[in-house]
């Protein structure tokens, strides 16, 4: 694709005053690092607060008396139960337990607000109007930005501008205002660390951006980092390690799925693929590979695509992610592996350019998470 073709976000302008290199990335030019690089703002996140733009992603309402019961239909979650102001992670499946996308989205009361990721937000948005459009009203807000603030120090830089952010606890929002421009603000991020992401007009978020930045604790971060410091908190980049061909229980995300919309649940089933990905839950329906975490035990860097071998040479799966990790300081990655091989402690081969890498299962996160529960 052209950048000539590639649509700007809000704060092209400000990236580029920044110094930041820019690369095609959902169909927009974003940052990929600024001049302090990968490494740099990385380690700046987990010690301090880092600011990245984050409006290539798609954000919609749900309006109607049925929009969290419509909702629900399409996502194996408890959309109806979810308490005001509470956000939830969840998963849009196809017909056949799939995963279409992960999103976010959020009870406020007279609608739920929705968050989906950049590369997906077309299909999304379609998917959606096709299947619930005539249950509720689904809004786009293609006039919204939407930036992240992430790291140990992010609620001490937001609380100077919006001085009601910390009463906000993990997975909870509320709506603010800054300057005379509402705000959306949620205590969430996909980083591991505590932070925000604010939900701002797209005509006023260059300004907010700004604000920010001239606090002493923030620095800004590009789609390099963004993705060391999700794979170092163990979390899924929708297009490598989650996509169409996988189920939530091959990737691991059970947790994601309440036991009321499971078998015996009070609202189990009528979600798309239902039978499939309540079977494997329930272990009926077996699964052959899992979602796994790698740790390299030399230090050489695995990237996504590498088989994977069992020590014999048996080919057993493919890396989906992977790097050396910043923080933790070892190469890391994922990995779909035979089931046989997923526990904890395996010992299985990343073939690197020919050279067998010895790798170990691990569980994940690979860093503790420091997420604000209150």
């Amino acid at each position: 694709m052209s950048t000539d073709a590639l649509l700007h976000t809000p704060l092209h302008a400000l990236h580029i005053e920044l110094g930041a290199r820019m690369v095609p990335f959902a169909g927009y030019s974003m940052p990929v690092q600024y001049p302090a690089g990968l490494m740099a703002e990385h380690l700046h996140t987990r010690a301090s607060a880092g600011l990245f733009d984050v409006s290539h992603m798609g954000q919609l309402q749900l309006r109607g008396p049925e929009a969290a019961a419509a909702f629900e239909s399409l996502i194996p979650v408890d959309v109806i139960g979810l308490g005001l102001d509470k956000q939830r992670y969840g998963l849009l499946l196809d017909d056949a337990g799939g995963i279409l996308d992960d999103l976010m989205f959020v009870n406020r009361g007279d609608h739920l607000f929705v968050i989906v990721n950049g590369a997906c937000k077309v299909a999304d948005i379609a998917h959606i109007q096709a299947r619930i459009g005539t249950r509720c009203n689904v809004v786009p807000l293609p006039d919204h930005g939407l930036l992240a603030l992430q790291g140990p120090k992010a609620v001490n830089a937001l609380a100077r501008l919006v001085p009601g952010v910390p009463r906000l606890v993990f997975m909870t929002g509320g709506a603010f205002d800054w300057d005379g421009a509402p705000l959306y603000i949620t205590r969430s991020g996909y980083t591991g660390e505590d932070g925000f992401e604010i939900s701002v007009p797209a005509n006023r978020a260059e300004a907010l951006a700004r604000a920010l930045l001239a606090q002493p604790e923030v620095q800004p971060i590009g789609l390099g980092a963004r993705n060391s410091l999700r794979l170092e908190a163990g979390l899924c980049l929708y297009g490598n390690d989650i996509d169409t061909t996988t189920s939530p229980v091959e990737a691991g995300l059970n947790w994601a799925m309440q036991k009321v919309r499971r078998a015996g649940g009070e609202r189990a089933g009528g979600f798309p693929g239902a039978d499939k990905v309540l079977g494997q839950l329930a272990g009926t329906t077996p699964i052959e590979r899992k979602r796994v975490g790698f740790i390299a035990l030399e230090r050489v860097p695995v990237r996504e695509h590498t088989a994977v071998q069992s020590t014999d040479g048996q080919a057993i799966g493919e890396v989906t992610s992977g790097l050396l990790g910043p923080s933790v300081d070892k190469p890391i990655a994922m990995a779909y592996v035979r089931t046989a091989f997923a526990s904890p402690g395996t010992r299985v081969h990343a073939m690197v350019r020919g050279k067998a890498v010895p790798m170990e299962v691990s569980p994940m996160p690979f860093l503790p998470p420091r997420y604000h529960r209150g």
